[in-house]
């Protein structure tokens, strides 16, 4: 399955993780979080496949966060609520997320990245 590199082209951590991909030789079709923010059944099968709970999704650096007192928010939400609010705005959302249907990360660290994408030789060529 090909791999899916949601971003934002004018995020630093976001252009640190292209770079590395490129570096790697991994093929990737980039999807502008922004522009076109996961949808709700999409959220619901990234977070599900990350491992990670909903709030791990939040941008908690970024200025649409602090605008709507998501901190605040996020406190009592359900996971219904999160993927709402996440679904409805791509600036919520941390980002990088990079997926293969199969596997997420979310974020960018090279380690991490090195570990979850770096050892697989024909990533974005697999047929299955």
């Amino acid at each position: 399955m090909p791999v899916t590199f949601y971003w934002y082209p004018k995020c630093g951590t976001c252009k640190k993780a292209k770079q590395w991909l490129d570096e790697q030789g991994i093929n990737y079709t980039s999807i502008h979080i922004v522009e076109e923010p996961p949808t709700s059944d999409e959220l619901v099968k990234l977070i599900d496949r990350s491992g990670l709970p909903a709030r791990k999704f939040f941008n908690t650096s970024g200025k649409k966060y602090r605008e709507l007192n998501m901190k605040e928010k996020l406190k009592d939400a359900t996971q219904e609520e999160m993927i709402e609010w996440l679904a409805s705005d791509g600036m919520l959302i941390k980002r990088p997320i990079l997926t293969d249907g199969n596997k997420v990360t979310v974020g960018f660290k090279p380690e991490n990245f090195q570990e979850a994408w770096g050892s697989e030789q024909n990533i974005g060529n697999k047929s299955s």
